[in-house]
Protein backbone atom coordinates (compact mmCIF):
# COMPACT_ATOMS: atom_id res chain seq x y z
CA UNK A 1 0.00 0.00 0.00
CA UNK A 2 1.26 3.47 -0.86
CA UNK A 3 0.06 6.67 0.78
CA UNK A 4 0.64 10.39 0.67
CA UNK A 5 -1.74 13.04 1.99
CA UNK A 6 -5.17 12.99 3.54
CA UNK A 7 -8.18 12.77 1.25
CA UNK A 8 -10.38 15.46 2.77
CA UNK A 9 -9.84 17.86 -0.15
CA UNK A 10 -12.12 15.95 -2.54
CA UNK A 11 -9.34 13.95 -4.15
CA UNK A 12 -10.97 11.49 -6.57
CA UNK A 13 -11.03 7.80 -5.64
CA UNK A 14 -12.29 4.61 -7.22
CA UNK A 15 -13.23 1.23 -5.75
CA UNK A 16 -12.78 -1.77 -8.05
CA UNK A 17 -14.22 -5.23 -7.27
CA UNK A 18 -12.66 -8.34 -8.75
CA UNK A 19 -15.83 -9.04 -10.78
CA UNK A 20 -15.33 -5.72 -12.60
CA UNK A 21 -17.88 -3.58 -10.75
CA UNK A 22 -16.62 -0.05 -10.10
CA UNK A 23 -17.74 2.59 -7.59
CA UNK A 24 -16.39 6.13 -7.68
CA UNK A 25 -16.07 8.58 -4.81
CA UNK A 26 -13.60 10.74 -2.90
CA UNK A 27 -10.49 9.81 -0.95
CA UNK A 28 -11.02 9.35 2.77
CA UNK A 29 -8.00 8.98 5.01
CA UNK A 30 -4.72 8.35 3.21
CA UNK A 31 -4.33 8.77 -0.54
CA UNK A 32 -2.85 5.85 -2.45
CA UNK A 33 -3.92 2.29 -3.17
CA UNK A 34 -4.81 -0.75 -1.11
CA UNK A 35 -6.13 -4.28 -1.60
CA UNK A 36 -8.06 -6.79 0.46
CA UNK A 37 -11.24 -8.78 0.78
CA UNK A 38 -14.38 -6.64 0.53
CA UNK A 39 -16.74 -7.30 3.44
CA UNK A 40 -19.56 -5.30 4.97
CA UNK A 41 -20.18 -4.50 8.63
CA UNK A 42 -23.70 -3.83 9.90
CA UNK A 43 -22.71 -2.04 13.10
CA UNK A 44 -24.12 1.46 13.50
CA UNK A 45 -21.65 2.23 16.30
CA UNK A 46 -18.27 0.97 17.43
CA UNK A 47 -16.31 1.79 14.28
CA UNK A 48 -13.15 2.41 16.28
CA UNK A 49 -13.25 -1.09 17.77
CA UNK A 50 -13.91 -2.54 14.31
CA UNK A 51 -10.96 -0.74 12.76
CA UNK A 52 -8.56 -1.93 15.46
CA UNK A 53 -9.81 -5.53 15.61
CA UNK A 54 -6.98 -7.76 14.30
CA UNK A 55 -9.62 -10.11 12.84
CA UNK A 56 -10.07 -7.54 10.05
CA UNK A 57 -6.48 -7.81 8.85
CA UNK A 58 -6.39 -7.77 5.00
CA UNK A 59 -10.06 -6.85 4.74
CA UNK A 60 -11.63 -3.73 3.23
CA UNK A 61 -14.62 -2.91 5.41
CA UNK A 62 -17.77 -1.39 3.92
CA UNK A 63 -19.89 0.35 6.55
CA UNK A 64 -23.61 -0.17 5.94
CA UNK A 65 -24.54 2.71 8.26
CA UNK A 66 -24.50 5.89 6.13
CA UNK A 67 -22.99 8.30 8.70
CA UNK A 68 -19.57 7.34 10.06
CA UNK A 69 -17.13 9.30 12.20
CA UNK A 70 -19.64 11.29 14.25
CA UNK A 71 -17.83 10.68 17.55
CA UNK A 72 -14.31 11.04 16.19
CA UNK A 73 -11.44 8.96 17.57
CA UNK A 74 -10.37 8.70 21.20
CA UNK A 75 -7.45 7.03 22.97
CA UNK A 76 -9.51 4.70 25.17
CA UNK A 77 -11.47 2.48 22.77
CA UNK A 78 -8.90 0.87 20.43
CA UNK A 79 -8.78 -2.93 20.68
CA UNK A 80 -5.12 -3.09 19.67
CA UNK A 81 -2.15 -0.82 19.02
CA UNK A 82 -3.10 -0.01 15.42
CA UNK A 83 -5.76 -0.06 12.73
CA UNK A 84 -5.81 -3.45 11.01
CA UNK A 85 -8.32 -3.02 8.18
CA UNK A 86 -6.72 -2.75 4.76
CA UNK A 87 -9.21 -0.16 3.58
CA UNK A 88 -12.38 1.64 4.66
CA UNK A 89 -15.52 2.50 2.71
CA UNK A 90 -18.13 5.00 3.95
CA UNK A 91 -20.97 6.94 2.42
CA UNK A 92 -21.24 10.20 4.40
CA UNK A 93 -18.31 10.86 6.73
CA UNK A 94 -18.86 13.31 9.57
CA UNK A 95 -17.53 16.75 8.75
CA UNK A 96 -17.01 17.66 12.42
CA UNK A 97 -16.75 15.01 15.16
CA UNK A 98 -18.70 15.68 18.34
CA UNK A 99 -17.90 13.80 21.54
CA UNK A 100 -16.28 14.83 24.79
CA UNK A 101 -13.70 12.05 24.49
CA UNK A 102 -12.78 12.77 20.86
CA UNK A 103 -9.14 13.67 20.25
CA UNK A 104 -9.10 13.80 16.44
CA UNK A 105 -11.30 13.04 13.47
CA UNK A 106 -11.62 9.57 11.96
CA UNK A 107 -10.27 10.95 8.68
CA UNK A 108 -7.16 12.23 10.47
CA UNK A 109 -6.61 8.88 12.22
CA UNK A 110 -6.92 6.92 8.98
CA UNK A 111 -4.41 9.24 7.35
CA UNK A 112 -2.06 9.10 10.35
CA UNK A 113 -1.95 5.30 10.14
CA UNK A 114 -1.75 5.16 6.35
CA UNK A 115 -5.16 3.56 5.78
CA UNK A 116 -6.58 4.23 2.32
CA UNK A 117 -10.33 4.80 2.27
CA UNK A 118 -13.10 6.09 0.04
CA UNK A 119 -16.21 8.15 0.81
CA UNK A 120 -19.21 9.26 -1.21
CA UNK A 121 -19.91 5.68 -2.28
CA UNK A 122 -23.43 4.28 -2.45
CA UNK A 123 -22.70 1.76 0.30
CA UNK A 124 -26.24 0.38 0.16
CA UNK A 125 -25.75 -0.63 -3.48
CA UNK A 126 -22.26 -1.97 -2.72
CA UNK A 127 -23.55 -3.98 0.24
CA UNK A 128 -26.39 -5.44 -1.81
CA UNK A 129 -23.86 -6.44 -4.46
CA UNK A 130 -21.65 -8.20 -1.91
CA UNK A 131 -24.73 -9.76 -0.30
CA UNK A 132 -25.69 -11.31 -3.64
CA UNK A 133 -22.26 -12.11 -5.11
CA UNK A 134 -20.32 -12.80 -1.91
CA UNK A 135 -17.15 -11.39 -0.37
CA UNK A 136 -14.48 -10.80 -3.01
CA UNK A 137 -11.17 -9.10 -3.62
CA UNK A 138 -11.22 -5.33 -3.98
CA UNK A 139 -8.91 -2.42 -4.50
CA UNK A 140 -9.25 1.24 -3.55
CA UNK A 141 -7.26 3.73 -5.63
CA UNK A 142 -7.10 7.48 -5.04
CA UNK A 143 -5.16 10.42 -6.39
CA UNK A 144 -5.18 12.67 -9.41
CA UNK A 145 -3.35 10.19 -11.63
CA UNK A 146 -5.38 7.00 -11.15
CA UNK A 147 -4.75 4.46 -13.93
CA UNK A 148 -7.31 3.18 -16.40
CA UNK A 149 -10.06 0.92 -15.07
CA UNK A 150 -8.75 -2.16 -16.89
CA UNK A 151 -5.33 -1.75 -15.35
CA UNK A 152 -6.83 -1.34 -11.86
CA UNK A 153 -8.97 -4.45 -12.32
CA UNK A 154 -5.90 -6.46 -13.28
CA UNK A 155 -4.19 -5.34 -10.06
CA UNK A 156 -7.19 -6.44 -7.99
CA UNK A 157 -7.34 -9.84 -9.67
CA UNK A 158 -3.64 -10.35 -8.95
CA UNK A 159 -4.09 -9.65 -5.23
CA UNK A 160 -3.99 -12.64 -2.81
CA UNK A 161 -7.24 -14.29 -1.79
CA UNK A 162 -8.39 -14.81 1.79
CA UNK A 163 -8.84 -18.54 1.26
CA UNK A 164 -5.53 -20.16 2.11
CA UNK A 165 -4.23 -17.10 3.98
CA UNK A 166 -2.24 -17.80 7.16
CA UNK A 167 -2.41 -14.51 9.04
CA UNK A 168 -2.51 -15.12 12.81
CA UNK A 169 1.22 -14.78 13.37
CA UNK A 170 1.17 -11.45 11.51
CA UNK A 171 -1.22 -9.85 14.02
CA UNK A 172 -0.39 -11.65 17.27
CA UNK A 173 1.94 -10.51 20.02
CA UNK A 174 5.58 -11.48 19.59
CA UNK A 175 6.24 -11.70 23.32
CA UNK A 176 4.16 -13.05 26.20
CA UNK A 177 2.58 -10.43 28.43
CA UNK A 178 0.38 -10.60 31.51
CA UNK A 179 -2.94 -8.91 32.27
CA UNK A 180 -3.32 -9.04 36.07
CA UNK A 181 -6.55 -10.05 37.77
CA UNK A 182 -8.70 -7.27 39.18
CA UNK A 183 -9.71 -7.52 42.82
CA UNK A 184 -13.05 -6.59 44.43
CA UNK A 185 -11.77 -3.05 45.04
CA UNK A 186 -11.08 -2.54 41.32
CA UNK A 187 -7.31 -2.65 41.77
CA UNK A 188 -4.95 -5.05 40.02
CA UNK A 189 -3.89 -8.02 42.14
CA UNK A 190 -0.20 -8.89 42.53
CA UNK A 191 0.90 -11.48 39.97
CA UNK A 192 0.57 -15.02 41.21
CA UNK A 193 -2.21 -14.27 43.71
CA UNK A 194 -5.28 -14.66 41.48
CA UNK A 195 -7.66 -17.55 42.01
CA UNK A 196 -7.23 -18.73 38.41
CA UNK A 197 -4.53 -18.37 35.78
CA UNK A 198 -5.38 -18.59 32.08
CA UNK A 199 -3.00 -19.03 29.16
CA UNK A 200 -4.53 -17.09 26.26
CA UNK A 201 -3.21 -17.99 22.81
CA UNK A 202 -3.20 -14.78 20.77
CA UNK A 203 -4.43 -15.49 17.25
CA UNK A 204 -5.54 -11.85 16.88
CA UNK A 205 -6.87 -11.08 20.34
CA UNK A 206 -8.75 -7.88 21.17
CA UNK A 207 -7.71 -5.90 24.21
CA UNK A 208 -11.09 -6.17 25.90
CA UNK A 209 -11.01 -9.98 25.98
CA UNK A 210 -8.32 -10.49 28.65
CA UNK A 211 -9.83 -7.52 30.48
CA UNK A 212 -13.18 -9.33 30.73
CA UNK A 213 -11.39 -12.30 32.28
CA UNK A 214 -9.39 -10.05 34.60
CA UNK A 215 -12.66 -8.55 35.84
CA UNK A 216 -13.58 -12.05 36.98
CA UNK A 217 -10.41 -12.42 39.04
CA UNK A 218 -8.41 -14.27 36.38
CA UNK A 219 -4.73 -13.60 35.71
CA UNK A 220 -4.25 -13.82 31.94
CA UNK A 221 -0.94 -14.70 30.28
CA UNK A 222 -1.24 -13.75 26.59
CA UNK A 223 1.01 -15.95 24.44
CA UNK A 224 2.07 -15.63 20.77
CA UNK A 225 0.21 -17.55 18.07
CA UNK A 226 3.31 -19.73 17.69
CA UNK A 227 3.18 -20.89 21.32
CA UNK A 228 3.84 -24.57 22.02
CA UNK A 229 2.35 -26.82 24.67
CA UNK A 230 5.51 -26.30 26.71
CA UNK A 231 4.99 -22.52 26.55
CA UNK A 232 1.35 -22.87 27.63
CA UNK A 233 2.00 -25.16 30.58
CA UNK A 234 5.02 -23.14 31.71
CA UNK A 235 2.53 -20.63 33.18
CA UNK A 236 0.75 -23.43 35.11
CA UNK A 237 -2.67 -22.52 33.73
CA UNK A 238 -6.04 -23.48 35.20
CA UNK A 239 -7.53 -22.91 31.75
CA UNK A 240 -6.48 -22.23 28.17
CA UNK A 241 -8.15 -19.69 25.89
CA UNK A 242 -7.89 -19.47 22.08
CA UNK A 243 -8.76 -16.05 20.67
CA UNK A 244 -10.33 -14.63 17.55
CA UNK A 245 -8.13 -13.85 14.56
CA UNK A 246 -7.90 -13.46 10.77
CA UNK A 247 -7.26 -15.87 7.95
CA UNK A 248 -8.21 -19.36 6.85
CA UNK A 249 -8.43 -21.93 9.68
CA UNK A 250 -7.34 -24.62 7.22
CA UNK A 251 -3.82 -23.13 7.44
CA UNK A 252 -3.63 -23.09 11.25
CA UNK A 253 -1.91 -26.44 11.80
CA UNK A 254 0.18 -25.16 14.70
CA UNK A 255 -2.74 -23.88 16.83
CA UNK A 256 -4.70 -27.05 16.01
CA UNK A 257 -1.86 -29.25 17.28
CA UNK A 258 -1.58 -27.09 20.39
CA UNK A 259 -5.30 -27.37 21.08
CA UNK A 260 -5.15 -31.14 20.69
CA UNK A 261 -2.36 -31.22 23.29
CA UNK A 262 -4.57 -29.21 25.65
CA UNK A 263 -7.49 -31.56 25.05
CA UNK A 264 -5.25 -34.55 25.79
CA UNK A 265 -4.35 -33.01 29.17
CA UNK A 266 -8.00 -32.29 29.99
CA UNK A 267 -7.35 -28.63 30.87
CA UNK A 268 -10.47 -26.43 30.72
CA UNK A 269 -10.57 -24.82 27.29
CA UNK A 270 -12.52 -21.91 25.80
CA UNK A 271 -12.24 -20.63 22.22
CA UNK A 272 -13.92 -17.77 20.41
CA UNK A 273 -14.29 -17.00 16.69
CA UNK A 274 -11.07 -18.34 15.11
CA UNK A 275 -10.68 -20.40 18.28
CA UNK A 276 -14.01 -22.08 17.52
CA UNK A 277 -12.76 -23.06 14.08
CA UNK A 278 -9.54 -24.38 15.63
CA UNK A 279 -11.58 -26.52 18.04
CA UNK A 280 -13.59 -27.82 15.10
CA UNK A 281 -10.45 -28.89 13.30
CA UNK A 282 -8.94 -30.34 16.48
CA UNK A 283 -12.02 -32.54 16.87
CA UNK A 284 -11.78 -33.75 13.28
CA UNK A 285 -14.39 -31.54 11.62
CA UNK A 286 -13.72 -29.61 8.43
CA UNK A 287 -14.02 -25.88 7.82
CA UNK A 288 -15.27 -23.98 4.79
CA UNK A 289 -15.49 -20.44 3.49
CA UNK A 290 -18.82 -18.69 3.82
CA UNK A 291 -20.22 -16.79 0.85
CA UNK A 292 -20.13 -13.43 2.61
CA UNK A 293 -19.55 -14.23 6.28
CA UNK A 294 -21.04 -12.79 9.45
CA UNK A 295 -19.95 -9.33 10.54
CA UNK A 296 -21.26 -6.51 12.68
CA UNK A 297 -22.88 -6.39 16.11
CA UNK A 298 -26.44 -7.63 15.58
CA UNK A 299 -26.22 -11.31 14.61
CA UNK A 300 -28.89 -13.57 16.22
CA UNK A 301 -27.53 -16.76 17.76
CA UNK A 302 -29.33 -19.42 19.78
CA UNK A 303 -27.63 -21.13 22.70
CA UNK A 304 -29.06 -24.61 22.19
CA UNK A 305 -28.13 -25.64 25.72
CA UNK A 306 -30.56 -23.08 27.18
CA UNK A 307 -32.79 -22.12 24.25
CA UNK A 308 -31.88 -18.47 24.79
CA UNK A 309 -31.40 -16.20 21.76
CA UNK A 310 -28.52 -13.74 21.92
CA UNK A 311 -27.70 -10.69 19.81
CA UNK A 312 -23.98 -11.04 19.16
CA UNK A 313 -20.92 -9.41 17.59
CA UNK A 314 -19.20 -11.24 14.71
CA UNK A 315 -16.41 -11.10 12.21
CA UNK A 316 -15.77 -14.36 10.44
CA UNK A 317 -15.71 -15.57 6.87
CA UNK A 318 -15.16 -19.26 7.63
CA UNK A 319 -17.21 -21.79 9.58
CA UNK A 320 -17.04 -25.28 11.06
CA UNK A 321 -18.64 -28.12 9.11
CA UNK A 322 -20.24 -30.10 11.96
CA UNK A 323 -23.64 -31.86 12.06
CA UNK A 324 -26.41 -29.90 13.75
CA UNK A 325 -28.74 -32.80 14.43
CA UNK A 326 -26.65 -35.32 16.33
CA UNK A 327 -23.86 -35.85 18.84
CA UNK A 328 -20.55 -36.67 17.13
CA UNK A 329 -17.86 -39.07 18.30
CA UNK A 330 -14.39 -37.49 18.26
CA UNK A 331 -10.91 -38.56 19.47
CA UNK A 332 -11.68 -36.61 22.66
CA UNK A 333 -15.14 -37.94 23.39
CA UNK A 334 -18.58 -36.82 22.35
CA UNK A 335 -19.12 -33.35 20.87
CA UNK A 336 -22.17 -31.38 19.86
CA UNK A 337 -23.10 -28.08 18.29
CA UNK A 338 -24.02 -25.79 21.19
CA UNK A 339 -24.88 -22.59 19.31
CA UNK A 340 -26.37 -21.91 15.88
CA UNK A 341 -26.93 -18.78 13.79
CA UNK A 342 -30.65 -18.17 13.32
CA UNK A 343 -30.14 -16.44 9.98
CA UNK A 344 -28.55 -19.33 8.11
CA UNK A 345 -28.05 -22.27 10.53
CA UNK A 346 -24.26 -21.89 10.52
CA UNK A 347 -22.45 -23.56 13.44
CA UNK A 348 -21.81 -20.89 16.10
CA UNK A 349 -20.50 -23.01 18.95
CA UNK A 350 -19.18 -26.42 19.97
CA UNK A 351 -18.89 -28.24 23.26
CA UNK A 352 -17.39 -31.50 24.38
CA UNK A 353 -19.54 -33.67 26.61
CA UNK A 354 -16.73 -35.75 28.11
CA UNK A 355 -14.03 -33.10 28.53
CA UNK A 356 -14.07 -29.49 29.79
CA UNK A 357 -13.96 -27.66 26.46
CA UNK A 358 -16.30 -25.35 24.56
CA UNK A 359 -16.20 -22.57 21.98
CA UNK A 360 -18.32 -19.99 20.18
CA UNK A 361 -18.02 -18.40 16.75
CA UNK A 362 -18.48 -14.81 17.93
CA UNK A 363 -17.10 -12.12 20.25
CA UNK A 364 -18.45 -12.21 23.83
CA UNK A 365 -16.26 -9.33 25.00
CA UNK A 366 -18.76 -6.81 23.52
CA UNK A 367 -16.28 -4.28 22.17
CA UNK A 368 -18.14 -3.09 20.28
CA UNK A 369 -21.42 -4.87 20.53
CA UNK A 370 -24.17 -6.12 22.83
CA UNK A 371 -23.48 -7.75 26.19
CA UNK A 372 -25.74 -10.78 25.68
CA UNK A 373 -22.81 -13.22 25.56
CA UNK A 374 -20.89 -12.01 28.62
CA UNK A 375 -22.08 -15.09 30.50
CA UNK A 376 -19.60 -17.18 28.50
CA UNK A 377 -16.72 -15.83 30.57
CA UNK A 378 -18.65 -16.87 33.68
CA UNK A 379 -19.18 -20.31 32.13
CA UNK A 380 -15.42 -20.60 31.58
CA UNK A 381 -14.76 -19.56 35.18
CA UNK A 382 -17.28 -22.12 36.44
CA UNK A 383 -15.64 -24.80 34.31
CA UNK A 384 -12.24 -24.06 35.83
CA UNK A 385 -13.77 -24.04 39.30
CA UNK A 386 -15.44 -27.41 38.74
CA UNK A 387 -12.25 -29.03 37.46
CA UNK A 388 -10.30 -27.49 40.36
CA UNK A 389 -12.77 -28.86 42.92
CA UNK A 390 -12.70 -32.30 41.33
CA UNK A 391 -8.91 -32.25 41.46
CA UNK A 392 -8.98 -31.37 45.16
CA UNK A 393 -11.41 -34.21 45.92
CA UNK A 394 -9.22 -36.63 43.97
Amino acid sequence: MTTSTRGAVKTPAVLVLEDGHIFRGRAYGAVGETFGEAVFSTGMTGYQETLTDPSYHRQVVVMTAPHVGNTGVNDEDPESQRIWVSGYVVRDPARVPSNWRSRRSLDEELERQGVVGISGVDTRALTRHLRERGAMRVGIFSGDAVAADAELLAKVQDAPQMKGANLSAEVATKETYVVPAIGPDGEALPLGTARFTVAAVDLGIKGMTPRRMAERGIEVHVLPATATAEDVYAVNPDGVFFSNGPGDPATADGPVALMQAVLERGTPLFGICFGNQILGRALGFGTYKLKYGHRGINQPVQDRTTGKVEVTAHNHGFAVDAPLDRVSDTPYGRAEVSHVCLNDQVVEGLQLLDRPAFSVQYHPEAAAGPHDAAYLFDRFTSLMNTVSMEGQRA
